[in-house]
């Protein structure tokens, strides 16, 4: 079979909340097994040893801490669901969206696609303590009782559209979920998958069962192979494998821990009874499971066995695993069992072994045999080809192919093959190759949260992976956020070159105020306009440091560039670039601007900064046009360097001077000077004066006499003013072969001052826009009501035109960005703009901003979900007969939400005290009573405290109802607004945006019956 890629993986054991704890747990050779939590039960209460009395030796066993805590406020499920539902169901949920971070992705990058889920699931004692009581069975209790929506609950909060389903063979279930999956992505069922199980130990009832057989372990622990195995320990686990097809995850440059080359399944049949297992049927499964994989025995070098530490059991499995490994070969295989740390986590067994594997085939290091020391000699391993290991194995170079068995306790058997994986050929950067960027770039780190304080809490702990890990580029670490850590409300950037400043910037964020400057919610998208410079912007050398940090912007300077040359007799960039005071001539200043403002806005574009429209300035028009889809790149290039070469042929004498008054406080002036006119109107009190240089001396002059300020604006010719009529006759004859098109982006025109309609931007267009005033002013403000922006960007070598929009009038919400603001602009500014365009609701193209060698996958700590909140079944006292009848049960009790301490955070990130609670107190009920029917019947349906139901809640993506919790409000409103009358679905649903959009449409329907 073709290789499946596990690209990601998460886990919670005992002793282990995480696949780092896991790892470290196992190199350690911990020991897991703890008492028995308050929590599940009394094991004094089933220890009795009198005849006929129901009898259970489980006393200890391994137990996962905080398995009652749920963030059912990130899933959006409400509080009375949450308490309804299994907590393996809330356990699979957190652990598939850690899971699918760790592959590199952001989980709801996957919603509408056909990822399937695949989950193996032993047995339901919740649903057996909870549905015994048939006068509390609720909707919610009956989907949060069932075993199938472990797994439907996973593909429907994530919006997952491929197969889901749950499994359960017992012991094997989850690798047989892992098989399963494997096989859909082989067949094109779906192209990422799922696959895992999970394993809460809820009450003594099994361990009742293993007793009884004489399965169960003395002191709570397995002993796997050893001379000291006396049975089995119960144990909780969950876990979960993201798998994808080999070849798409490469071609997606994603992590891959390790490879399964085979798998397979097969029954006992008829054996010694229903609970024996079957040493042929094992031995078949696992040689099935080499054919497939296209490997023979000698090639693994180790398996993650079953190994329950029962007598019978481990002699049969090596029984088996000794006839197809007893061949000629250097080493012994080495063999083991991850329960002789954890205990056997039943429904989660195969994951918990799988996982082992494919961390210690990415690690190259075996972990050491837990009771390896005492190994039982009746199961002769050395003569079969076996071993255990005493410390752990080191793997040798090239391919490792490891095994992993699982087997149900009604005969259902699995095995895996597995190896490490494939080597990637890395495109290393000689010294006689151009990089593709500078060292130390900048990058921008993301982080979202469903709540400012889930991420601060996430900050936090980011700050301290970061800070761990040795100083370097932060670029590929930036990039990696970019892909995994987005996609939820509140969102946070920071960029950063190295991951000391990250660490940094990290810690001080996660120690703000929140929101505050930290945590940005965005509504909608922002509104961004371009406004492209005019001449005078130009300096020796312009983004030069912009041209070494990023590859985008060089590719389209070149492009920019080519299209030139062929007008200017040599290359613009190279001009810009080499730091020539040649660059103030006209002649090479336009076609330079030019070039310089069609990549910005192209490297702008590139990273998904797209314009709503745009502004040019003088010749800034020209690369606007461009972007509009008015001109194409070579007609505008051509225009630009004819338009360049003839003003720079004019005669000197002219010149510019701005002027800080209105075009009316100059009207007289211009009156005695014929040779003076506007060149420009850029505010209210903003003006150019375009002429002769003599005359323009001579107003500068009589303005200052009044208290006016002047400024000669550095040029060689009078730019818009009559002056241009000598190279503007010849330059129509070019201007008049251009094809303009209509603008594809809506275009603020400086000629009309206004924005553009039908008018062609034609060859008498340009041609009357180097001689006629440019009215930026106008122009600005027709946009902004048009379009009202969000955000406008200059596009230049520097900032001219934001200082003049900053003075225009414009709401003051308006932010003002540039990706290239003067000398001293690099990579990190042009960062710093695409962040903060992603704090205001953008999803940028992010790959654009990162050099293809940055594009590598680092693996980031997954999501830190808050443990406030509980949920669990409040264990009853049993009575002496309850404890001591062969029909003992755990009596069925109702579930209750308790909130615990917040996640334990250093002292410097601890979260302010929370703000008191709001009541409904009187009052508000005798303002607005219907407001507060609906909030105490949205508040009961849903189990949530009155101050957590607020207006603008959204019934569906905040308080999480479903069509079944709907119905239940709909009963309770009718029955507490009687004068309302009887509502149907059809009315109601359209009032179901939100809780006061609700009490709207109720407070209309009561004045309506009310004479």
């Amino acid at each position: 079979m073709d290789s499946i890629a596990i690209v990601g993986l998460d886990c919670a054991f005992p002793g282990a909340p995480g696949s780092d704890a896991y790892w470290n747990l196992l190199m350690r050779g911990g020991d897991a097994v703890g008492d028995i939590p308050e929590q599940r039960w009394n094991p004094r209460d089933y220890a009795s040893q009198e005849p006929g009395a129901v009898h259970s030796e489980m006393t200890r066993g391994g137990f996962i801490d905080d398995a009652d805590a749920f963030d059912n406020d990130f899933f959006s499920v409400a509080p009375r669901e949450a308490a309804a539902m299994d907590p393996q169901h809330r356990l699979l949920l957190q652990c598939a969206w850690r899971a699918l971070e760790d592959s590199g992705r952001a989980p709801g990058a996957l919603a509408g696609t056909d990822a399937g889920v695949f989950v193996g699931v032993m047995g339901g004692e919740w649903g057996r303590l909870r549905m015994g009581d048939h006068t509390e069975i609720t909707p919610q209790l009956g989907a949060g009782s069932s075993a199938g929506m472990t797994a439907n609950r996973i593909s429907y909060h994530l919006n997952l559209t491929g197969p889901s389903l749950a499994v359960d063979t017992a012991c094997s279930s989850s690798l047989v979920a892992v098989h399963l999956a494997a096989n859909a992505l082989l067949s094109g069922e779906c192209d990422t998958a799922l696959a895992g199980g999970v394993n809460l130990v809820l009450s003594p009832a099994l361990g009742i069962v293993y007793t009884q057989l004489g399965l169960a372990s003395s002191d709570g622990r397995c002993r796997p192979f050893s001379a000291d195995a006396d049975g089995i320990a119960r144990s909780d686990g969950v876990g979960l494998v993201v798998l994808r097809r080999t070849a798409d995850a490469l071609a997606d440059g994603q992590r891959i821990y390790a490879v399964i080359r085979g798998t397979a399944v097969n029954q006992d049949g008829r054996s010694n009874g229903v609970t024996a297992p079957n040493r042929w049927s094992q031995q078949k499964v696992v040689e099935a499971a080499y054919r497939r994989a296209g490997v023979t025995p000698e090639q693994v070098s180790f398996i993650e066995a079953h190994g329950t530490g029962t007598v019978l059991g481990d002699a049969i499995e090596c029984a088996a695993l000794g006839t197809v490994h007893g061949v000629e070969r250097a080493e012994p295989c080495a063999i083991g069992s991850v329960k002789g740390n954890l205990g056997h986590t039943e429904g989660a067994a195969g994951i918990a072994g799988l996982i082992k594997a494919a961390l210690a085939l990415h690690h190259r290091i075996v972990p050491a045999s837990r009771f390896a020391d005492r190994e039982n000699p009746q199961l002769r391993l050395a003569e079969r080809g076996l071993r255990l290991l005493k410390s752990p194995l080191r793997l040798p170079p090239g391919e490792a192919v490891a095994g992993v068995s699982s087997f149900g306790m009604g005969g259902t058997n699995a095995h895996a093959v597995l190896a490490t994986a494939p080597r990637t050929r890395n495109k290393a950067v000689g010294s006689g190759v151009r990089r593709d960027t500078a060292a130390g770039a900048a990058g921008v780190f993301t982080l979202t949260g469903d709540t400012p304080e889930a991420l601060r809490r996430n900050l936090a702990d980011q700050a301290e992976a970061v800070a761990k890990r040795p100083r370097g580029e932060a670029a590929a670490l930036c990039w990696s956020s970019n892909r995994i850590k987005t996609g939820l409300p509140f969102r946070f950037a920071l960029t950063a070159r190295d991951t000391a400043e990250l660490a940094a910037g990290l810690r001080q964020a996660a120690g703000q105020d929140l929101p505050g400057g930290v945590a940005h919610r965005p509504w909608s998208r922002p509104v961004v306009a371009f406004l492209f410079t005019g001449q005078g912007s130009q300096f020796p050398a312009m983004t030069a440091g912009l041209h070494r940090d990023s590859a985008v912007y060089r590719h389209f300077l070149d492009e920019a560039d080519a299209a030139l040359a062929p007008h200017t007799g040599g290359s613009v960039r190279d001009l810009i670039l080499g730091g020539e005071q040649r660059i103030h001539e006209t002649g090479t200043a336009q076609p330079a601007l030019f070039a310089v403002g069609y990549a910005l806005a192209r490297t702008l574009t590139e990273l998904g900064v797209q314009p709503a429209a745009v502004l040019g300035h003088s010749i800034g028009e020209y690369p606007a046009a461009v972007l509009a889809g008015v001109l194409s790149l070579d007609e505008a290039a051509r225009l630009v360097a004819v338009r360049g070469a003839l003003m720079q042929e004019l005669p000197a004498g002219g010149g510019m001077l701005a002027v800080n008054a209105s075009p009316a406080d100059l009207r007289s002036l211009l009156d005695d000077e014929p040779q003076v006119g506007l060149g420009a109107v850029n505010g209210p009190a903003d003006v150019v004066l375009s002429g002769a240089v003599k005359a323009l001396e001579r107003i500068a002059e009589i303005l200052r006499s009044r208290g006016v300020r002047t400024r000669a604006v550095p040029v060689s010719h009078a730019f818009h003013s009559p002056l241009m009529a000598p190279a503007l006759s010849r330059f129509a004859e070019t201007a008049g072969t251009v094809a303009a098109a209509p603008p594809q982006v809506p275009l603020a025109s400086t000629r009309y001052g206004r924005m553009l309609r039908d008018e062609p931007m034609d060859g008498a267009y340009w041609t009357g826009q180097a001689a006629e005033p440019v009215l930026f002013s106008s122009a600005l403000g027709a946009l902004n009501e048009a379009l009202a922006p969000t955000h406008l960007i200059e596009i230049g070598p520097k900032p001219q035109l934001l200082p003049l929009a900053g003075r225009a009038g414009l709401r003051g919400d308006i932010e003002f960005l540039h990706p290239a603001p003067g000398a001293e602009a690099s990579g990190r500014d042009l960062a710093e703009l695409v962040a903060a365009l992603y704090r205001a609701g953008l999803d940028p193209e992010w790959d654009a901003l990162y050099a293809p060698r940055q594009r590598t996958a680092e693996r980031l700590r997954p999501y830190v979900f808050s443990d406030r909140h509980r949920f669990w079944n409040r264990p009853a006292e049993p009575s002496e007969q309850t404890a001591r009848s062969p029909k003992a049960a755990v009596r069925p009790v109702e579930p209750v939400l308790a909130l615990g301490p917040p996640a334990a955070l250093p002292a410097e990130f601890a979260e302010p005290a929370d703000a008191p609670p709001a009541r409904l107190d009187a009052l508000s009920q005798e303002r607005d009573p219907v407001l507060a029917a609906v909030v105490e019947a949205v508040a009961e349906v849903g189990g949530y405290p009155l101050e957590q139901v607020v207006a603008s809640a959204r019934f569906y993506e905040d308080l999480g109802f479903d069509s079944v919790m709907i119905m239940q409000l709909k009963d309770r409103i009718e029955a507490r607004l009687s004068s309302a009358g009887e509502i149907s679905v059809q009315q109601l649903l359209p009032a179901l945006r939100s809780v006061g959009s609700l009490a709207e449409f109720l407070t209309e329907c009561v004045s309506v019956r009310t004479p």
